[in-house]
């Protein structure tokens, strides 16, 4: 781009930033089915890290909707906008030492692919909360399934728009076994070694 000069090497750096903070930023990126768990996970995770001392911040995609991507749609297109927007996002945060909770339902490889190619593979750990979608239409705590079963709600993933579940995620968390409490402790537990200074 012309006339775009980005001022990266003249900031405070990342180290510097980390040691105030006392931990290593990282990018906790929770894919999974609408209704699957991740942002009631990211919240208990969120609230056990902050008890340890650590800084923390959740992009909630339903937030993000609401705001930073209030004019974006369900479709392809719209999508991968989305996820790019929230993976630059992410990226800032965890560059400034930030522990960064990610709920995004980014269903298929690629948009999972374009968020690690942003944030950076050492930088992104990511998450599959895997549940049914038998089992998240009949939590449906948003209304969203029986929305979609009467097809008011267009590009429904699970529905409409198929979920690829991700081939080697970092951790996978079966939330049709798992209370929110034991999966936020093993999810805490996973990011331990990630996240220590």
């Amino acid at each position: 781009m012309n006339n775009i000069h980005p001022e990266h090497h003249r900031f405070l750096n990342r180290h510097d930033k980390e040691v105030l903070l006392e931990q290593k930023g990282l990018a906790i990126w929770m894919c999974g089915l609408s209704g699957s768990g991740k942002s009631t996970i990211a919240n208990a995770s969120e609230r056990v890290l902050n008890k340890q001392g650590h800084f923390t911040i959740i992009l909630d995609g339903d937030n993000l909707r609401a705001g930073l991507n209030s004019n974006l749609g369900f479709t392809d297109e719209d999508r991968l906008e989305n996820i790019r927007r929230i993976a630059e996002l992410t990226k800032v945060l965890v560059e400034n030492g930030v522990i960064v909770f990610i709920s995004a339902i980014t269903p298929r490889g690629e948009l999972r692919d374009l968020a690690r190619g942003i944030v950076g593979e050492k930088n992104l750990f990511e998450v599959y909360v895997n549940a049914s979608y038998e089992a998240c239409e009949k939590r449906d705590v948003k209304g969203l399934y029986a929305k979609a079963a009467r097809g008011e709600i267009a590009h429904f993933t699970g529905k409409d728009n198929s979920f690829e579940p991700p081939q080697n995620p970092n951790l996978t968390l079966h939330t049709e076994k798992l209370s929110i409490d034991e999966a936020a402790i093993e999810l805490v537990e996973a990011v331990r070694e990630r996240i220590a200074r």
